[in-house]
């Protein structure tokens, strides 16, 4: 549907350049968003493939251990739309302070992403609504370190931004002035809370999600805030009980797109056409992290039966290959005290592992190895190769 613009242009200027930057009407859109039977079976799937990807996580042994990993994948991917070049494998190896070698700016930043993550989520469990001043606190661990940490983290921002071109007047959008930017913010805090009209979780999500990247209301990290949004909003409405959703590789492999239908929201008033895409996402995505994670089962499951079928199958080898999916890439020196075992017990029992095919040594030298669980690894990095 074509409703024209969702917003006003105002002249600005900065450095002695004018241009027009644009500030967003609040949520919901005027008129009603038109539902109708196709975009309701939509719907009605996205909520089936969440269902069945929150009842997963009944049935998964350890859900802790996928929910870790998860969300180091989301990292990655989300860093990875803003040009970040790092692999999940560069993430886990940073991870092991003893590590040297990886591209400490990158990965630095996807580090950032995965502690803003989880600060966001352990607030909501304590009770502690979605709001602007969740928004910046999260946004302040964002940008905690690295790159970006001088750009006012936790703070809504004072100055104009742009998003593409080398300046405002050659952009390819320029958000509120940062004079509108508290307001702005208030209104979709309004919005979130179900003011002025309740609204159902998943078009929230999508609706809050794009006037959020509209607003841009920091001088940097909006892109990763804005897609985390959606996975936060989801777990503090009950949706999901765990922070399972997460449409970075959609958006990833649908970039050009993706941000069309953002412009054209803007510019055009299609929040139907929005909608349509974040559904679809939102089921695919969530019927990819079930067939993912029954993969995974699967994969432990042959592992274990081929550790208890060796001839030299011991209890202490299992305990290895416990550890291995808690930790899929880790040395010697840490797994030993980790597990409470002699480093030549460990080495023992990597050394069958590596036999087996399970494990991969990546130092190639004789002191200080690291290993890799690498099916593990392979399986989620799934659509997370960087763009080298």
């Amino acid at each position: 549907m074509n409703r024209g613009t969702t917003g006003q242009y105002i002249v600005s200027s900065t450095a002695g350049e004018s241009f027009k930057a644009f500030v967003p009407k609040p949520l919901p859109p005027e008129p009603a968003l038109q539902i109708d039977a196709e975009m309701q079976e939509l719907m009605n799937s996205a909520t089936l493939a969440l269902g069945r990807l929150d009842g997963l996580m009944t049935i998964l042994p350890e859900p802790s251990l996928f929910l870790y990993m998860y969300i180091r994948k989301e990292a990655v991917l989300s860093s990875q739309i803003e040009g970040t070049e790092s692999s999940l494998a560069e993430l886990l190896l940073f991870e092991n302070e003893e590590a040297p070698g990886v591209p400490i700016d990158d990965v630095q930043e996807v580090s950032n992403y995965v502690a803003a993550m989880s600060y966001g989520l352990k607030r909501l469990h304590e009770g502690f609504p979605l709001s602007n001043r969740l928004i910046r606190e999260i946004h302040e661990v964002l940008l905690s370190k690295g790159r970006g940490s001088e750009k006012d983290p936790g703070q809504f921002r004072r100055s104009q931004n742009w998003i593409g071109g080398s300046r405002p007047g050659r952009a390819r959008y320029v958000p509120p002035p940062p004079d509108q930017v508290t307001e702005c913010m208030s209104d979709l805090e309004k919005f979130l809370h179900n003011e002025p009209v309740k609204t159902t979780v998943l078009v929230k999500a999508a609706l809050a999600h794009v006037q959020f990247e509209t607003i841009h209301p920091f001088l940097d990290g909006n892109g990763r805030l804005g897609r985390l949004l959606i996975t936060l909003l989801m777990c503090s409405e009950g949706v999901l009980s765990q922070p399972m959703l997460y449409l970075s590789l959609y958006f990833k492999a649908n970039r050009s797109h993706y941000y069309d239908l953002l412009q054209k929201v803007r510019t055009d008033g299609d929040w139907e056409e929005w909608l349509r895409f974040f559904l679809i996402g939102v089921e695919e995505t969530a019927d990819q992290a079930v067939q993912t994670a029954k993969r995974l089962l699967e994969l432990f499951k042959a592992d274990r039966e081929k550790l208890e079928h060796h001839t030299k199958a011991t209890g202490t080898l299992l305990r290895v290959h416990n550890f291995l999916q808690r930790n899929p890439i880790t040395s010697i020196r840490r797994a030993a005290p980790k597990l409470k075992l002699t480093a030549p017990t460990v080495t023992a029992a990597f050394k069958i592992m590596q036999e087996l095919g399970m494990v991969r040594e990546l130092t190639g030298g004789q002191r200080n190895r690291m290993y890799a669980y690498s099916q593990y690894i392979s399986i989620l990095s799934e659509g997370t190769e960087p763009n080298r």
